[in-house]
């Protein structure tokens, strides 16, 4: 298969397009670098990937790279921490609009000329915003209220490009609906504004690489947004990628939305009591106090996973424990060289 994949240098993206080559994928990676700036990937110099600098708004740059292209990953995107959400509520919103709107007049033409099988778009946990049902169905799509923040509508308005792509073109798709994925390689964005978090100047307002890093760096007592009791599916990247390759690869999936997550739930307060303790073993005692939430820090979000193990066989495995096994070393190495 080859495959083309937009906003290739991203997080989610440096997961997945390894998963892709690992099972015998072609990729074309599309970024213009516009997050975190170049970073150096494991698969750079693999024979089946080619990395284009280009702005994914360019329609005919993506009319010319996606011939030959039997899947088309729509995954660039304007997204960071949850301050993003509060201080470029018009640019996520009007930006990314223009790329998703560039990707699928792309994959129409691709489709219509008989190179394209299929669109996967990846949207995010942010359409379940205003949701009150838990766990949430991907069904509950159709019951919930809109998203209040920009960012969760224009996810949201992705999906409905993918349907009116079908409904008016026939152009197949699948959408998957990620659900806070932890790993390493995330940076601090080039266009987030500094936060800081009691005597931390925060990487990229993202809970686990926040909480890591203030922890690392011996705050006592841990600032935590709110009172700690949100709740949050915490998703190892490597699993997130091999769900995305299912869903781009399984007849089943055609015309289909998944949430893909792992089923366990975790409070932001369990969660910060894990990485202390992984951090300072059991000689120091776990304290905390509670800074003013965001606006837009949805308090529940628990996604109902059934479907994609019922319907593709896929299940995220990875514990909590596991992925911070991985998380903490490398965030330790990137305080170390100065990058957090």
């Amino acid at each position: 298969m080859k495959t083309l994949v937009t906003g290739a240098a991203g997080f989610i993206n440096g997961y997945l397009i390894e998963e892709l080559l690992n099972n015998g994928h072609q990729v074309i990676g599309i970024d213009n670098f516009s997050k975190y700036g170049r970073v150096e990937k494991s698969y750079d110099n693999h024979p089946n990937y080619k990395l284009i600098e280009a702005d994914a708004k360019d329609v005919e740059l993506l009319k010319d790279w996606l011939q030959g292209c039997d899947h088309f990953v729509v995954s660039a995107a304007m997204i960071g921490g949850i301050s993003y959400f509060h201080e470029l509520a018009y640019d996520l919103l009007a930006e990314n609009e223009r790329i998703t709107a560039a990707a699928f007049d792309a994959a129409i033409h691709a489709f219509k000329k008989g190179d394209l099988k299929k669109v996967t778009a990846i949207s995010s946990s942010m359409v379940f915003e205003s949701t009150t049902e838990f766990p949430t169905p991907e069904d509950a799509i159709k019951r919930s209220p809109p998203p209040q923040s920009t960012y969760g509508f224009q996810k949201l308005a992705v999906e409905y490009f993918a349907q009116g792509a079908w409904e008016q073109y026939k152009l197949p798709y699948t959408i998957v609906r990620p659900f806070n994925c932890v790993g390493v390689g995330e940076k601090r964005a080039l266009k987030g504004s500094q936060v800081t978090s009691g005597n931390i100047k925060l990487a990229m307002t993202h809970v686990v690489p926040d909480l890591v890093q203030k922890v690392l760096k011996g705050q006592s007592p841990l600032h935590i947004l709110g009172e700690g009791n949100q709740v949050r599916h915490y998703t190892y990247g490597g699993d997130l990628a091999q769900g995305i390759r299912i869903c781009l690869e399984h007849p089943a999936a055609t015309n289909q939305d998944f949430n893909i997550s792992t089923s366990t739930p975790t409070t932001v307060l369990e969660l910060a009591e894990v990485i202390w303790k992984k951090c300072h073993g059991d000689g120091k005692p776990f304290n905390y106090v509670s800074d003013p939430a965001f606006k837009y820090d949805v308090q529940m979000r628990t996604p109902d996973t059934s479907k994609a193990k019922k319907v593709l066989g896929y299940e995220a495995k990875t514990t909590l424990s596991e992925l911070l096994d991985e998380v903490i070393p490398w965030i330790k190495d990137q305080i170390a060289a100065g990058e957090m």
